[in-house]
């Protein structure tokens, strides 16, 4: 619905409660909560602060009037962001609503220091204040626009007081954060046994400097506050009656909670059984999303999230972390793992914290660790700003060296020539990251599977399954019902794309068979993925390079992009191609390259083992680990564990129920004698079955395993017979060929001998 023009008669203008809170500038002593400024600025969704990193390629660019953003909160947080340069703090000021639907249209950001301080209550206060307002008129002022971006209106870049220093700018309130990575450190100092002024020094030294750390003593020491009596609260209650109805209404559903339900020192955990069945299809790359403490949530939500046969976000289970200790993330991880029948993924994406670095580590060694790319982008620009305020071209190049190098080698001459020519060779924090750059950089990271599509678009956001129902805003006790609408409307997407992929055709664009093949094998949104590359083939000649006899090494490049050359190693007998781009590795979607060696080659149709079932339509058939071993209701030939926890279970119940009254035990007992009664007869008819008739009936099972044991062995004969012949075939065909050429040039000779002897 489009918004009406701003219009004062048909508008509502309203005051923003949060910001009547007073700005102390400097100073320092001040008991502000350890949030530090005003919680309207805080992130409330990665999105918007990706769009503040970097606006138009230029982290330096000016505010202007008809700048345009993504959403209100980028232009805020970009606002903040130039503040920061400049050396003033911000703040929310007025707003105006829609008549229409009540969102927000218009929003006034000022300079902290805008406005007087009222008369009045603060005059009453026992403490005298520092007087900051001053007013100063500074401010820029945005407002949606039907196109649905918004646009600045009105901006005054002009201050009537003294800007801040560089190096105290960390003291302004809109600029000091304790980051998430700051309140791991803290968490584990304090249960040490550290004070605030122990914990700062750790932190100053970590961070290379005080202006480093991002906050200030007072932060830390009311962080340190806070964290002593951090529990759920009165919504701790929602959470936990959640937590018990599921486990009564769903036999699949996992929970664990870290200490006692009654007083958890720790984390909680949970998953329910489609969560649980979900990882089993597609739990071969997970993402732990923790963005809740780079964007100040207020509750401390953190999902286990991958992507599933659409390339959608699925979720594999939940857990709120109230201790953020290494101790408690391993147990978190191990937790995790055991609701997942123990099976580990073949890569895990978080952020760079070294505390969660520390527990992947210890319960995930086999499993590939990435960092989340656009957390360490974040952080460098944090990290860097003196850099780019130096240099004006340095996050440009910064990240073109991050993004845009295709091999290993020109990355590790990127990098050096870019250090080298910021003076940057003794920058300790781009010294640590380079250190660790297997576990971030794209160019390191192609030959593991994380399920994306592209490789320099991977992990440039943390996949975020709850994007729209779980913000900074939202409190305890909304959060059990914003999870199940954000579970409840991925389930009707995914089944919206099940329908679309099995009722809607695509369109065809070559008359290859493979196009073909591939149309009724994936999803939708993975058939367009996969058809874009093979049109594409169509401009990547293959050109063979050399033919080593049963593997041949080609060369494929983009007309006009010769210095873009990726080479393929193709094995003629066995129909498997390795290439240098390493998309199939990391995505599951064959490459252009292979495709267009295949074409030169005449292999028709996808060979089997380039069809990963986790992208077909059909990558939730067939049953990958026993049922029950989730605890999940199955065929009436459920495993013996499963019977007896289910009789337990109903035992139990029965138990309480019947103890209430004499008269209701009497009645239980009744019932429970012709229970008995009724389960001897059963045994009774069972063992009518006489010994040979099992056996009969083994030796039967038997011989069907063998039979399909031969089945098997057979086909997969064949499969190896017919790709020998087709191998073969193309082998003919060329020798046909070569025999053809030398008897039209041989025919050619003999005419001319001919011509001569005339002569």
């Amino acid at each position: 619905m489009d918004l009406e023009p701003l219009n004062i008669e048909n508008e509502v203008m309203e005051f923003a409660i949060a910001s009547g809170e007073e700005d102390n500038g400097l100073d320092l002593e001040h008991n502000d909560e350890y949030e530090g400024y005003n919680g309207e600025m805080a992130e409330n969704s990665s999105s918007a602060a990706r769009d503040s990193l970097v606006l138009n390629g230029d982290p330096n660019l000016e505010p202007s009037e008809r700048m345009e953003f993504d959403s209100e909160q980028a232009a805020r947080i970009f606002y903040n962001s130039y503040a920061r340069r400049i050396g003033f703090s911000t703040r929310v000021s007025v707003y105006q609503r829609s008549r229409r639907d009540g969102s927000i249209i218009c929003r006034q950001i000022v300079c902290s220091r805008e406005g007087f301080r009222r008369e009045g209550v603060e005059n009453r206060s026992k403490r005298q204040r520092t007087v900051t307002r001053v007013g100063c008129k500074a401010q820029m002022t945005v407002k949606k626009q039907n196109s649905g971006k918004w646009a600045v209106t009105k901006l005054v870049k002009e201050h009537n007081h003294e800007l801040v220093p560089p190096d105290k700018v960390h003291c302004l309130r809109s600029h000091r954060h304790v980051s998430g990575p700051a309140r791991s450190l803290i968490d584990t100092l304090q249960a040490a046994g550290m004070g605030p002024s122990g914990v700062m020094s750790v932190l100053i030294k970590e961070s290379g400097g005080i202006n480093n750390v991002g906050f200030t003593k007072v932060d830390c020491q009311n962080y340190m506050s806070s964290s002593r009596q951090r529990t759920l609260g009165s919504g701790g209650q929602h959470i936990f009656d959640y937590l018990k109805r599921m486990q009564e209404d769903d036999p699949g559903f996992f929970c664990a909670v870290q200490g006692d339900s009654e007083n958890p020192t720790g984390n909680i955990f949970w998953a329910d059984a489609n969560s649980r069945m979900n990882y089993q299809f597609f739990g071969d790359t997970v993402t732990f999303d923790t963005a809740y403490r780079t964007n100040r949530y207020r509750v401390p939500f953190a999902p286990f999230t991958g992507w599933n046969h659409h390339g959608q976000p699925v979720l594999f289970g939940c857990a709120l972390l109230l201790n953020e200790s290494e101790s408690s993330f391993v147990w978190l991880f191990q937790t995790w793992l055991a609701a997942m029948s123990g099976h580990h993924p073949i890569s895990i994406t978080t952020d760079q914290d070294r505390i969660i670095r520390a527990a992947v580590a210890q319960v995930f060694p086999g499993t590939r660790h990435r960092f989340c790319k656009w957390n360490v982008l974040r952080e460098a620009h944090e990290k860097l700003f003196h850099v780019n305020q130096s240099h004006l071209t340095f996050e440009s190049e910064f990240q073109r060296c991050i993004n845009l190098t295709e091999t290993i080698d020109e990355f590790e001459s990127c990098w050096e020539s870019l250090l080298q020519k910021y003076n940057l060779m003794d920058n300790e924090w781009l010294q640590s990251m380079y250190n660790v750059r297997q576990q971030w950089v794209p160019v390191y990271l192609r030959d593991t599977f994380f399920g994306e599509m592209s490789i320099t678009q991977g992990s440039d956001s943390i996949n975020s399954f709850f994007d729209g129902y779980i913000n900074a805003s939202t409190s305890i006790q909304v959060l059990i019902k914003q999870y199940e609408k954000a579970t409840a409307s991925r389930y009707e997407k995914e089944v919206k794309a099940d329908y679309d992929t099995i009722n809607t055709a695509p369109v065809l664009k070559t008359p290859s068979p493979m196009e073909k093949q591939a149309a009724n094998l994936y999803t939708r949104i993975i058939f367009t993925q996969f058809q874009e590359e093979l049109v594409e083939t169509l401009a990547n000649p293959a050109t063979i390079i050399d033919d080593g006899g049963s593997e041949a090494l080609y060369r494929v490049a983009k007309f006009g992009e010769d210095h873009k050359a990726h080479f393929i190693k193709f094995n003629v007998f066995e129909r498997k191609a390795s290439c240098s781009c390493q998309m199939f590795e990391f995505s599951g979607i064959i490459c252009r390259h292979i495709l267009a060696v295949f074409r030169v080659t005449n292999v028709l149709t996808l060979p089997s083992h380039y069809i990963l079932k986790r992208w077909t339509r059909n990558s939730k058939s067939g049953v990958i680990v026993d049922e029950h071993t989730l605890g999940l209701p199955g065929s009436s030939q459920e495993s013996l564990t499963a019977r007896y926890e289910n009789l337990r279970r109903e035992a139990i119940k029965y138990v309480e129920e019947g103890a209430a009254s004499a008269h209701i035990y009497n009645v239980a007992m009744d019932a429970l004698h012709e229970a008995a009664k009724k389960v001897y007869a059963a045994k009774e008819q069972v063992s009518g079955i006489t010994p040979n008739t099992l056996v009969k009936e083994c030796q039967l099972q038997s011989d069907s395993v063998e039979l399909d044991k031969k089945i098997e062995e057979l086909t997969a004969d064949l499969e190896n017979a017919s790709q020998r012949c087709a191998a073969y075939r193309a082998t003919l065909l060329s020798v046909l060929k070569d025999m053809e050429e030398a008897k039209l040039r041989i025919t050619v000779k003999v005419h001319n001998t001919r011509l001569n002897l005339k002569g």
